[in-house]
């Protein structure tokens, strides 16, 4: 009988505890302090992150207690990336359903190798206040929208957007721009970065594609490249596509600056926006003889230096 009333006792004593716990873990951590403060949940943070991270910045009592509030009332899939203005004053409660919307900038990610029109679409689907008008001024700044993840103010107009993205850009040039060995300008050197970024699916091929570009270039030959082509032919209504998937011999007799089958030398202007791999290889080039390459089944390139050993590639990969 002894052993059972210590037991109800400790189970009460647990429950007491635990409601306690509980109670206070909920609370605010100042409930007289609204000072705002500015809180960042970055892409792919999970709760038990975002739950230290409230306590480390004092905006919440009890990371545990967080943590099973957003489990139990199912917030935890609806928590989204960006920041969030939160002040002291906030219950536990307050704070998880906050971070489920309202966010005050919005995390937008440019994959290397888009056009400009393909950023405009990401733009019109992730900001509220996008104008159909941005894509003329995205389409200007074809090339310096550098792929990247950003986090942009959900009242960003397109002035901001463009600032941010050139400044990356820039940055993000002037820290390779000492390996450059072309002879090419800054703007040459990025229409050649633009056309690696879309013709090499692997790292360990950019810089031959860029040998390739540079040996025709050397001896005025056309360069031949099909993305130019599909860049030049715009958004494929039947394929839903900016970049038509197979070209045809009509196609190559485009009237285009772009097409670089019946124009020597570079296009006038990127066609993409390419990553920092793609301007590495653009500023320094393998030095190779090779004058032709195709793109097997599984995305590598095979490179030749005649036309004989070219042909014989495409016979063997069956392309």
């Amino acid at each position: 009988m002894k052993r059972l009333i210590v037991v109800v006792i400790l189970v009460l004593v647990f429950a007491v505890v635990s409601i306690f716990w509980w109670q206070n873990g909920v609370l605010p951590v100042n409930s007289q302090d609204t000072t705002p403060k500015i809180f960042v949940v970055k892409n792919g943070q999970g709760v038990r992150e975002i739950a230290n991270n409230l306590k480390d910045e004092k905006l919440i009592r009890d990371p545990v207690v967080f943590f099973l509030i957003t489990k139990k009332d199912g917030l935890d899939k609806k928590i989204q990336a960006g920041d969030f203005r939160l002040n002291p004053s906030m219950s536990a409660y307050e704070v998880a359903e906050s971070l489920t919307h309202g966010t005050l900038d919005i995390w937008i990610t440019i994959p290397e190798g888009y056009r400009a029109e393909e950023i405009a679409d990401i733009l019109e689907e992730k900001i509220p206040n996008y104008d159909e008008s941005w894509r003329l001024t995205l389409d200007q700044n074809e090339g310096y929208l550098f792929p990247d993840t950003y986090l942009i103010p959900r009242d960003a107009d397109i002035d901001m957007i463009i600032s941010i993205f050139k400044s990356n850009f820039q940055t993000k040039y002037d820290s390779v721009k000492s390996l450059k060995t072309n002879n090419l300008s800054d703007t040459q050197t990025l229409v050649l970065a633009s056309l690696i970024e879309r013709e090499a699916r692997l790292e360990e091929d950019r810089p031959l594609v860029a040998s390739v570009i540079y040996n025709r270039l050397g001896i005025g030959m056309k360069l031949d490249i099909d993305a130019t082509l599909q860049y030049a032919l715009g958004f494929q209504e039947d394929e839903k596509r900016w970049w038509k998937k197979s070209l045809t011999n009509e196609d190559k007799r485009l009237n285009s600056p772009y097409n670089t089958y019946t124009n020597p030398g570079l296009p006038p202007a990127p066609i993409s926006n390419p990553g920092l791999s793609s301007i590495k290889a653009a500023l320094n080039p393998a030095e190779t003889d090779y004058l032709y390459y195709i793109t097997d089944s599984s995305g590598k390139n095979r490179y030749a230096k005649t036309l004989q050993e070219h042909n014989g590639n495409i016979e063997e990969f069956g392309l």
